[in-house]
């Protein structure tokens, strides 16, 4: 994949586009279409956060009411799916933070198997490794899973992700470092000569 310079617009969809025009002007049947659209993806990322497939539901509708409500603000010339990719991060992070949620445990067969995606520490993996990276994801703190999420299987820059989240840049790559370190301790057994040739080690 082509990195893209932070911050840079994406390639906008026009019949995307025209759906978030009319829906700025009042249209809901717009709107609806929009959360059709990306009703999956909003919640596969709520879930990767919290881990949680009720909350994730109830994350995943607070965040087309926040994109709703703020849609009047919203540029159509930028594509919707990573801010509402954002708007659903903060409100997952946000539910993390609060008390109820510390004091909610996780049931057994919480966790969501991973999709795979093109970062080359998700794409090389097989279907046993993807569950172990389930549980790896669990173990993660709050914040590097939610970088981790954003950046590996949404692709957004370090600008958005430090816009979504409200620390600094430099913050999101130390946070993501960490996580990519844990991840992969975590995973070695299964990435193999994959991994042992990323960190330069010689190959039998």
């Amino acid at each position: 994949m082509e990195a893209r310079t932070p911050g840079t617009p994406r390639d906008v969809d026009p019949e995307e586009a025209q759906l978030l025009a009319r829906a700025q002007r009042g249209n809901l049947f717009a709107f609806e279409e929009l959360v059709r659209r990306y009703q999956r993806r909003v919640y596969a990322v709520a879930l990767r956060i919290v881990r949680r497939h009720d909350v994730a539901d109830d994350v995943a509708q607070e965040a087309f009411v926040r994109a709703h409500r703020s849609l009047a603000s919203f540029d159509v010339t930028r594509p919707f799916g990573p801010w509402i990719a954002r708007i659903t991060a903060n409100l997952a992070l946000n539910h993390l933070r609060s008390p109820v949620a510390r004091e909610q445990e996780l049931p057994d067969g919480h966790a969501e198997r991973p999709s795979p995606r093109p970062d080359p520490l998700v794409e090389v993996l097989d279907d046993e490794a993807r569950r172990v990276l389930a549980a790896a994801l669990d173990e993660l703190p709050a914040e590097q899973r939610a970088v981790f999420v954003l950046r590996a299987l949404e692709e957004l820059s370090y600008r958005e992700i430090a816009d979504a989240l409200g620390i600094a840049q430099g913050t999101v790559m130390s946070r993501l470092f960490r996580a990519r370190e844990r991840l992969r301790e975590s995973l070695r057994p299964y990435l193999g000569a994959a991994l042992r040739r990323n960190d330069g080690e010689r190959v039998p």
